[in-house]
C-alpha cells in the first residue's frame, strides 16, 4: 500500500475543501529531527487490526494562518481555538487514511484527538516500524503529516 500517495491525496483533499487552502505535497521521508521547535502536532491513534498514529506537525506560524483560514476568525497565536483546530484536521485525515487502510471500516478503531505544542516537544511511537513523513508547502512554508504504523 502507497501510505504517502494516500496521505497526499487526503490532505489536499481536506485543506482545499474544509480549510479552503491549497497545499502541495513533497517527496516523503523518515523524519529526521526527533524534537518539534515552536510547533503543534495534531495526533490521532490507531488501533486493531492496524497500531500506531496519524499526526500534522505545524509550525506555529503556520498553525495560525490554516486556523484562521479554517475557523475564519482572526488568529495571533497558539491558543484553544488552534487547538480545537489542529486536532480536527489530524481527525480528518486519520479517518481518511483510516478507510484506505480498513476500507471495510470495521477493523480499525481511531483515538480521541490530542495536540502537543511547545517551543520545543518530541513524539514517539513505541513499537511503530513503518513510518511515513510527506511535507507539505504552504505559501512558501512546510508542514508535514505522519504515519507511524507498527509492523504486523
Amino acid at each position: 500500500m502507497d501510505h504517502a500517495a494516500n496521505i497526499s491525496e487526503a490532505t489536499c483533499e481536506i485543506f482545499s475543501s474544509m480549510v479552503m487552502l491549497d497545499v502541495s505535497p513533497k517527496e516523503a521521508r523518515q523524519r529526521t529531527n526527533p524534537a518539534f521547535v515552536k510547533s503543534i502536532s495534531g495526533i490521532v491513534g490507531l488501533a486493531g487490526r492496524v497500531k500506531g498514529n496519524l499526526s500534522i506537525h505545524l509550525p506555529a506560524d503556520v498553525a495560525t494562518a490554516v486556523t484562521t483560514a479554517f475557523l475564519g476568525m482572526d488568529v495571533a497565536e497558539i491558543n484553544e481555538d488552534v487547538c480545537d483546530a489542529i486536532g480536527e484536521l489530524a481527525n480528518m485525515l486519520a479517518g481518511a487514511v483510516k478507510t484506505a487502510l480498513d476500507p471495510a471500516g470495521s477493523d480499525i478503531k481511531l483515538s480521541m484527538p490530542s495536540t502537543v505544542y511547545g517551543d520545543e516537544y518530541s513524539l514517539d511511537c513505541a513499537h511503530c516500524g513503518i513510518s511515513v513523513l510527506v511535507p507539505f508547502e504552504l505559501d512558501g512554508q512546510e508542514f508535514s503529516v505522519e504515519l507511524l504504523l507498527a509492523e504486523t
